[in-house]
């Protein structure tokens, strides 16, 4: 089976990309799945109830997230009654939501999506290696297919939680750094691996705002609420070849798609 994932969707430019492309790589590259990163799609800040609705309705079966699925505190509630919009797993035990589901992919086979957050340089969370490694485990008894979305700042540590999953889970993908990395691999294991799948969203920009407002916060260190920058959009992302028997990945090929203007 395919498993298609789309880095993290940045705003308006980002959501744009995921409405062309998606359909377009669901119907063109035989997708069975689709996985999305879902955290930045509200202005680049968190998530709304209806964006969750335009995102499935351009084939995502499962959004994941990270450290900014909180702000928008509207819509943190919601995590508590959709199992397909997930909060990473190894927040402490009392925060909203889940971290971990099971869905029917279109070919029929059961899709585990589990997904986790670093801790170098990120907000304060449990282990995500000894609580992502239990996880998997109790997500391997009903499908051989887990799919981990890793949100971390610090290559190291999604390096190292790569080699430390090899051969439990089948794909384990970077995000949060919104900047692609060109390591995808097949781990020995058989675990298919991305340090970071990017940003789909404007890359004429500061990992996604305006670079004007990103520069004087350098120079001047004084807080300011970010815009999001409009140019220079792509669609990132990366595809995963499953084996439906034994869950292990046989092909991954990193995706950069750039907006054609006429």
């Amino acid at each position: 089976m395919r498993i298609l994932f789309t880095a993290d969707i940045f705003a308006q430019a980002g959501r744009r990309m995921a409405s062309v492309h998606i359909p377009a790589l669901l119907r063109e590259r035989d997708v069975d799945f689709v996985i999305a990163n879902g955290e930045n799609a509200a202005g680049g800040f968190g998530l709304t109830d209806n964006l969750v609705g335009k995102l499935r309705s351009y084939g995502v079966d499962v959004i994941t997230s990270g450290n900014h699925i909180w702000d928008r505190k509207e819509f943190v509630p919601q995590l508590d009654r959709d199992d397909r919009v997930l909060r990473p797993f190894n927040y402490p035990p009392g925060a909203p939501g889940q971290g971990s589901t099971i869905a029917e992919s279109r070919s029929g086979h059961k899709v585990a999506v589990l997904s986790l957050q670093g801790r170098t340089s990120m907000p304060s969370t449990d282990c995500p290696f000894r609580l992502g490694k239990a996880e998997v485990e109790r997500l391997r008894q009903q499908t051989p297919i887990v799919f981990i979305d890793f949100h971390a700042e610090a290559t190291a540590e999604k390096v190292a939680l790569g080699w430390y999953l090899d051969g439990f889970a089948s794909a384990i993908i970077g995000t949060h750094t919104h900047v692609q990395t060109a390591d995808e691999r097949i781990l020995p294991q058989g675990t298919a691996y991305l340090t970071d799948a990017g940003m789909t969203g404007p890359h004429d920009s500061v990992i996604g705002v305006q670079p004007e407002q990103a520069i004087r916060r350098f120079l001047t260190q004084v807080p300011t609420r970010f815009k999001p920058a409009e140019e220079g959009a792509r669609f990132c992302g990366v595809l995963v070849d499953i084996d439906t028997d034994s869950g292990k990945a046989t092909h991954i090929e990193r995706l950069q798609i750039a907006e054609t203007t006429t």
